[in-house]
């Protein structure tokens, strides 16, 4: 399995070597709409649990009011949340708010495929979670996953969690494949957009 999780590691940080290579016009585009619609900060930054449970910061561009998460529903979002921004609600409904998490993959935080990082206290706290559900803190999390083209945010946490422990248990890097063909089509599909963060 070591063998297996560096050349994860290492087609992560080529795949998005390539990306920005290729689409940094792309990326700018939309540092600059945020920027010129709601001003700073561009981006979002979040505590996430991540391998292992440690805790690190999650980076996607904003999409709601600053500080969004003091006020409505907190951590949750509805679809016509009025948090909400006008750009940011085109981002969502893309997922093209995640693509700064790309930089997250090169810092060695996330994989480009794994189990989605919860937040340090939501549902639980690390420690509170069972030794099978520990199971997906082995992998670093990732920007897509096995949950996220079964439903994404249409499941609650166990049914999310169940199907993390099966990536794991089963992962190979055709697997790899599978998940991330299978999410251009949830992300086309707009389905599970909105739900709890």
């Amino acid at each position: 399995m070591n063998d297996a999780l560096l050349c994860k590691r290492i087609f992560d940080v080529n795949a998005t070597l390539l990306f920005f290579s290729v689409f940094w016009p792309f990326f700018l585009i939309i540092y600059v709409l945020v920027y010129m619609t709601s001003g700073k900060p561009v981006f979002f930054i979040q505590e996430r649990l991540g391998q292992k449970g440690i805790v690190f910061g999650i980076i996607k561009f904003r999409t709601m009011i600053v500080n969004a998460v003091k006020t409505g529903k907190g951590i949750f979002v509805e679809e016509n949340d009025m948090r909400i921004t006008r750009v940011g609600n085109i981002l969502r409904k893309t997922s093209m708010d995640e693509l700064p998490q790309l930089i997250n993959v090169l810092k060695g935080d996330m994989s480009i495929v794994g189990p989605r990082p919860p937040l340090p206290d939501y549902p639980k706290t690390y420690e509170e979670y069972t030794s099978a559900v520990k199971q997906r803190f082995e992998f670093k999390p990732g920007i897509t996953g096995y949950a996220q083209i079964s439903g994404r945010k249409n499941l609650d946490w166990d049914e999310r969690f169940g199907f993390d422990t099966i990536y794991v248990n089963s992962y190979s890097f055709w697997m790899d494949m599978y998940i991330l063909i299978k999410s251009v089509i949830a992300i086309i599909s707009k389905e599970g957009v909105y739900g709890d963060q």
